[in-house]
């Protein structure tokens, strides 16, 4: 081994130390239960990922992908990180890249909040911005070639960064604080589709320890997962950007895995916005727009609950909060722009609080 590679080994060990002791350091996150009416039967848990310090589920992510490129020698001392993201992943990797001493570049849509934007840049990151979803890729790669970087590629590395038979992933801390509830054993996982990464490492995760819980994926207008899954063609492309951020993508990401998903339901866009919105009626949490889209697929599943007699929980996840988006879905001139119109939504929400039956 050559002194500089000796150097190379021994900056690495230290980075990897760094990046386990942030992860020793953080408690995990809460698993509220919401209230649901008692008759019912029906247990409602909601996952808050706003916990983490970098504010989203992207944390668990962005560690993943940085102790993954350390191991397999893709990152280095003075290695520029960049990432293709729609703005939580950037925030997060950011936050590691700053913890390792590392330059960051984020490629992202222009119409990325500016909430987000102003969160990469506190965090010592630096913002390139294309127009349409479909370029942040070669973009990235262009960016990474140009300053003899690493592109970390959420998209393709998501679903084998994070380790899916246990090892402090997502699916094992739900499983273990629900562990003591009245239904330990979840009817139904919901979750959204971003990289395609959360839903293959709780589907497999179910699968691998022997769970009878389903999995179900909710998907945003517009975006490629949904109609991919049900065809079963996952050449699918849209094309389209999602208005959804965090979710939703205009192709079929490499970490999408569609073999683990028992259930896909597409959400409207103001949808999401109005269980948003209601969510923070009901439990005075102030959430983004993706956990709206989590609870748009949440209230059918506790429908057909109740109309088959079926008592058990369901757990799905609080992805971030909604301080992100103080300017855009919890704007009503915002909202009003981009044609989003969540009232006849909440009106379906609220009718089926009153009677049990969803009418979406």
């Amino acid at each position: 081994m050559t002194t500089e590679q000796a150097a190379q080994r021994a900056w690495t060990h230290q980075a990897m130390q760094k990046v386990q002791a942030e992860n020793n350091r953080s408690a995990d996150t809460h698993l509220y239960k919401v209230e649901l009416p008692p008759n019912w039967g029906v247990d409602l848990y909601v996952k808050d990922e706003s916990c983490h310090r970098t504010g989203s589920l992207k944390h668990r992510l962005a560690r993943s992908l940085f102790l993954f490129a350390l191991v397999n020698g893709w990152i280095h001392e003075g290695t520029t990180v960049v990432e293709a993201s729609s703005g939580s992943t950037a925030v997060s990797e950011a936050y590691f890249a700053q913890l390792l001493g590392l330059d960051f570049v984020a490629v992202m849509t222009r119409g990325t909040s500016p909430e987000k934007i102003a969160l990469i840049e506190s965090f010592g990151g630096r913002c390139h911005f294309v127009d349409q979803a479909g370029e942040v890729y070669s973009a990235a790669a262009a960016i990474a070639a140009e300053t003899s970087g690493h592109y970390m590629d959420q998209f393709t590395y998501a679903e084998r960064a994070t380790d899916w038979r246990g090892n402090n992933n997502i699916a094992e801390s739900i499983f273990s604080q629900i562990s003591h509830e009245r239904f330990p054993e979840p009817s139904w996982v919901v979750v959204g589709a971003g990289t395609g990464g959360t839903s293959a490492t709780i589907g497999r995760y179910i699968r691998y320890h022997g769970h009878t819980a389903r999995l179900a994926v909710v998907d945003p207008e517009g975006s490629a997962f949904y109609p991919a899954w049900k065809s079963g063609d996952l050449s699918v492309v849209t094309g389209t950007s999602s208005r959804i951020e965090g979710i939703g993508r205009p192709r079929v990401e490499p970490s999408f895995v569609p073999g683990v998903i028992d259930a896909m339901a597409q959400v409207p866009d103001a949808a999401s916005v109005a269980a948003m919105m209601h969510f923070g009626e009901l439990t005075g949490l102030h959430a983004g727009p993706s956990t709206g889209t989590n609870l748009w697929g949440v209230w059918p599943l506790v429908a057909r609950m109740l109309a088959e007699g079926e008592q058990g929980s369901i757990v799905t996840l609080m992805c971030d909060g909604g301080e992100r988006y103080a300017g855009s879905y919890n704007s009503p001139a915002w909202l009003a722009e981009k044609g989003l119109d969540p009232e006849p939504h909440l009106a379906t929400i609220r009718e089926f609080f009153a009677t049990g039956v969803w009418a979406g």
